[in-house]
């Protein structure tokens, strides 16, 4: 669903966290980032572009540029949603560890077999796997390769492709050995938190995450064009169609939701009204790989953050170790695009006065 940058930027590991605006904005603050977010989607060749600052679950700053939809000359505002792809991974991540806070789950609970939450003839390594190894990316298979079970068999269902996966993909590693940024582990998440609450992954998800943060328009995303979503972007792609081929719904729990930026700025902002500061801490410490701990992305300041990309789509979520967090989103993705995307960020932060960049 995306691919993450494991060697995070050098220059990010030195910069001191981002305490607060100096100031609100000003206007001719706000103008020179519209200036040079424009110049942005005229270098790379992307319609449009949604961004958004804020802390605590206040948005400080909001802009769009460009076009949601370009043969209209739809102009894209803040209000428009974009798919998020992989940053859908810490989301469910703050949903799982939500479970293991509330004692109805344990990282070392396994998956399949006799003893698995989803049950299941299976033993050896598969019987092996737990919550952990998924949250982790250590499960021992199914990377996001050219092999990705999550982009085969299409009109499969969760509980098909899974099972069909378990058959045909066999682990290449024994599981907590290995790290490989897999798809297919945050799908099966979403199948546990189903199996807990006895709810759809997005009824689970709305209850127990976003309404306790104040977003009320996140949805899951459909995959064909005749299901966009009101004020969904349009996604463009060089290959005519390609963002509209794909089952992007079943992606839900690790690539499937629409957002506003300030939608995920609400959300990152505001951890601890959905964990304590030990659930975080676990979430956001790295064991097994350097820079990727439970869903998110992590480094020594410590900042954490989550980048998407799918056809159609660049995205990236970053909380800050002051917790000033940002979002940028996309309806187009190019070679290199998400780097650009997050140096810009960045940069429009310093025309905000955000102190410490």
């Amino acid at each position: 669903c995306d691919v993450i940058c494991m060697k995070r930027r050098a220059f990010l590991g030195s910069l001191a966290a981002c305490p607060a605006f100096a100031t609100v904005p000003s206007k001719s603050e706000g103008a020179a980032v519209r200036a040079i977010a424009e110049a942005f989607l005229r270098e790379h060749g992307i319609g449009g572009m949604s961004i958004a600052y804020g802390r605590d679950g206040v948005i400080e700053f909001e802009q769009g540029h460009g076009f949601a939809d370009a043969d209209k000359k739809e102009a894209v505002t803040p209000q428009h949603r974009f798919r998020i792809a992989s940053i859908s991974k810490p989301i469910t991540a703050t949903a799982v560890m939500m479970e293991v806070e509330q004692g109805r789950l344990k990282l070392s609970d396994t998956i399949w077999g006799p003893k698995g939450l989803l049950g299941g003839d299976y033993d050896g390594d598969l019987a092996a796997i737990t919550i952990d190894h998924l949250l982790t990316h250590t499960s021992g298979g199914w990377a996001n390769d050219k092999n990705d079970p999550m982009f085969k068999n299409i009109a499969m269902k969760h509980d098909e492709l899974i099972a069909w996966t378990l058959s045909n993909q066999k682990l290449t590693h024994k599981p907590g050995e290995h790290f490989a940024y897999s798809n297919f582990g945050y799908c099966v998440l979403g199948r546990v938190l189903e199996k807990l609450s006895d709810k759809s992954y997005a009824e689970h998800v709305n209850e127990a995450v976003f309404a306790k943060c104040g977003i009320t328009t996140m949805r899951i995303a459909g995959n064909t064009l005749a299901e966009r979503q009101p004020l969904e972007v349009m996604y463009l792609t060089e290959k005519p169609g390609a963002a509209y081929s794909m089952n992007v719904a079943r992606m839900d729990s690790h690539g499937g939701w629409i957002a506003t930026a300030s939608d995920l700025v609400r959300f990152a902002s505001q951890l601890p009204r959905f964990l304590n500061d030990e659930s975080i801490h676990t979430m956001t410490t790295h064991d097994v790989s350097e820079g990727y701990a439970r869903g998110w992305n992590v480094n020594k300041v410590p900042n954490w953050w989550h980048t998407g990309s799918l056809p159609g789509t660049t995205t990236i979520m970053v909380h800050t170790a002051k917790g000033w967090c940002w979002a940028g989103l996309l309806n187009g993705r190019k070679e290199g695009l998400g780097l650009a995307l997050d140096k810009l960020m960045w940069r429009m932060g310093r025309e905000l006065k955000v102190s410490g960049i």
